[in-house]
């Protein structure tokens, strides 16, 4: 297996070639947040991007949660900055996003933009920074602990190799109660070490992706809750020789979200009652594919849901009472977690990109 610091030149160089040819992705990866619906305020923030950074966007889904007004936003591999430039739109001139990228061309392009962005929103000042640094150094490039309330990524872990670095160092700088909420491209099954080896593989995510279950487990070691399966598509691999390298492993485009809750919360069960109080979501509030919650309808919960919506900023949204039923140990290999199995819902909901997002191919 390639060091960390091999794999990361790798990958700077093989985005750079992109970045200064016509070449596209050998996967639909990109072209999987056209089949995600984003909400209206998302589509009228991404429209007004300039196009020259979504000319330069290289990403797998639509990691737009709900209620980011006010919230200070870390976009991990922020790229050319156009997930960025839509956050700032939607955080408002309270907010503020901070995008991080290792990768000169793009730190270049995403900086340019940053006055017209700010004149195209009507703020009076900018309220988007970008660095360049590693999202396993997040503290070397500035990022303090405790410090931002939502991590953003759009398919870039998939392309690291120390996926453990990475989590840890988004928990540590996520406050209490913030969430990690990301795209990125998972395998349906463990990815041998002659493929991590590939450089073009790596470069496509195909070397670099995790085994979905070894992700729970990871995330859950780190100290995260346990991760929401929000949505998830299929990909089709283009390229005839990558195809046959992958054999019987699938790939999909996953978007998960979790929290980092109190050391030691109080866990029970509740009944909770969602208030219609979220912009874009007055009728009812789409957390994961999972939990739905209709306003005025009170509904129960496990006890870490009743942890997450007591300890997130969607606690003012939600009527929250707590049961006296104590909380049930559970571990990531009991089948209740195959509802966490990306490919499981891809396939229920018929989810898979077929074309290519820019060639149309």
């Amino acid at each position: 297996m390639a060091s960390a610091d091999d794999v990361r030149e790798n990958v700077k160089k093989y985005y750079g070639s992109l970045l200064q040819s016509t070449c596209e992705l050998n996967t639909s990866a990109s072209a999987c947040s056209l089949a995600c619906r984003p909400v209206k305020s998302v589509a009228d923030a991404l429209s007004l991007v300039h196009p020259e950074v979504t000319k330069k966007f290289f990403g797998c889904g639509l990691p737009f949660p709900a209620k980011l007004s006010g919230c200070r936003v870390l976009d991990l591999g922020s790229g050319s900055g156009r997930d960025c430039y839509a956050f700032s739109k939607l955080v408002g001139p309270s907010g503020h996003v901070t995008g991080i990228d290792m990768t000169d061309e793009l730190i270049k392009t995403s900086r340019q933009y940053i006055e017209y962005h700010q004149k195209e929103f009507g703020y009076k000042e900018p309220n988007i920074t970008f660095v360049q640094g590693y999202m396993e150094k997040l503290g070397e490039a500035g990022i303090q602990n405790d410090s931002m309330d939502i991590v953003l990524s759009n398919c870039v872990i998939c392309l690291c190799a120390d996926k453990r670095a990475i989590l840890q160092q988004t928990y540590n700088v996520l406050k209490e109660g913030g969430e990690l909420y990301f795209s990125d491209m998972y395998a349906s099954k463990v990815i041998p070490d002659h493929m991590k080896q590939d450089p073009v593989l790596w470069g496509e995510g195909m070397g670099g992706s995790m085994f979905w279950h070894d992700f729970i487990l990871l995330a859950q070691s780190v100290g995260f809750s346990t991760p929401h399966l929000v949505s998830a598509s299929r990909i089709e691999v283009y390229n005839s020789e990558l195809k046959e390298k992958a054999g019987d492993i699938s790939y999909a485009s996953v978007t998960y979200r979790l929290f980092k809750l109190p050391k030691n919360p109080v866990l029970s069960g509740a009944t909770v009652t969602y208030k219609g109080t979220v912009a874009d979501f007055p009728d009812q509030l789409d957390f994961d594919s999972r939990h739905s919650f209709k306003k005025d309808v009170a509904g129960e919960v496990d006890a870490e849901m009743a942890a997450i919506l007591q300890n997130s900023r969607f606690c003012p949204d939600f009527q929250i009472q707590s049961s006296d039923t104590p909380a049930q140990p559970c571990s990531a290999s009991t089948p209740q977690y195959c509802h966490l199995n990306p490919f499981l819902l891809a396939d229920k909901l018929g989810s898979s990109v077929k074309q290519c997002s820019k060639t149309g191919k």
